[in-house]
């Protein structure tokens, strides 16, 4: 292999093969946030191609480039399909394939399918601020959405925490009860199944909604954030009241270009009212990370954060898995050039 460009295919098979655990993943994602904050990384703002298909689905395409991975850092782009009627033909509602290349000749170095990689480093994100901005002692979780992206969400949030229950909700029943034998399977802390958001939150430390609506629809209300409390909303469309950050002491996003940008995203409508601004925001994560702003600083506070996907963990993650592959001699070289 000594001539010409060549390049390793990694399949989702492959990966699942290299047994990273969850720990592993959300470190990861942690040293990019830190990064982030520290500036060194730099991303473009995710663009959407829309086909004409009649609403069912688009692709996000995302950049990013982390200075401090490899010897001279690693770029990546990945394409991700949004298509929520999946599940009707057995698929998964969001597909992907990422690339990464050398920043100093850009030969591409890889090509993975980034399926895994997109549900994992979602719920990688919320698990790093609720390092930083849950109570330690939450006990409750509280969760809506049972799209691929919630299973990362509650498994690594009960790695993190000492839970004494998890309560799941999804629109379809049988997602649901599927959703919570899974986690059953995996878990030591009981999985309760409930029918609705509302009875998901009534109570609960850590409130991750991660719905597919395709209209906005109240499902996590203002009154059920108490005090202590840590909520995620990073639903594709808004299942929030709009009052809802009157209550909130901090709020957080992963990056604030991001959260102006798009048409999508749980707190459009706060953005583009004007409720979140930089002059409610409290910080973007990364510095929160980095030591610049602090997290959580008493357990009284109702505390936010807003991730809408950064590009930079894609490439993270990928580069982690790329290193294993690369250590297990596994996956296709490919000749390139």
């Amino acid at each position: 292999m000594a001539e010409g460009i060549w390049l390793r295919f990694l399949s989702g098979p492959e990966i699942d093969a290299l047994g990273l655990t969850r720990t592993e993943i959300v470190d990861a994602v942690e040293e990019a946030v830190r990064d982030h904050g520290e500036g060194q990384t730099a991303f473009e703002p995710r663009v959407h191609l829309v086909p004409d298909n009649g609403g069912i689905g688009h692709f996000n395409v995302l950049r990013g480039h982390l200075n401090r991975l490899g010897e001279h850092g690693v770029s990546g782009v990945k394409v991700v399909g949004d298509f929520v009627p999946n599940y009707q033909v057995g698929l998964p509602s969001e597909l992907a394939v990422a690339t990464l290349f050398d920043p100093t000749t850009g030969v591409p170095l890889a090509i993975l399918d980034a399926t895994m990689i997109t549900a994992a480093r979602t719920g990688a994100m919320t698990t790093v601020g609720a390092r930083h901005l849950a109570r330690r002692d939450s006990k409750i979780l509280g969760h809506a959405g049972a799209r691929g992206t919630a299973w990362w969400n509650v498994t690594m949030l009960d790695d993190l925490f000492d839970l004494d229950e998890i309560r799941v909700t999804s629109r379809r029943p049988e997602s649901r009860e599927k959703f919570a034998a899974e986690l059953s399977a995996e878990l030591s802390t009981p999985v309760r199944v409930v029918a609705t958001a509302e009875e998901a939150f009534d109570g609960a430390d850590v409130l991750v909604e991660a719905t597919r609506l395709n209209e906005p629809e109240v499902l996590l209300r203002t009154a059920a954030v108490k005090p202590g409390a840590f909520v995620v909303p990073y639903g594709t469309v808004s299942a929030v009241e709009l009052d809802l950050l009157d209550v909130i002491d901090k709020v957080v996003v992963d990056d604030w270009r991001e959260a102006q940008s798009g048409r999508f995203g749980a707190l459009r409508r706060h953005v583009d009212t004007g409720r979140l601004s930089p002059s409610t925001l409290h910080a973007e994560l990364g510095q929160i990370v980095a030591g610049q702003k602090p997290g959580r600083e008493s357990d009284a506070e109702r505390t936010l954060l807003w991730h809408r996907g950064l590009s930079l963990l894609d490439v993270a993650i990928a580069h982690l898995i790329l290193r294993r592959a690369e250590e297990s001699e596994v996956g296709t070289m490919l000749r390139f050039h």
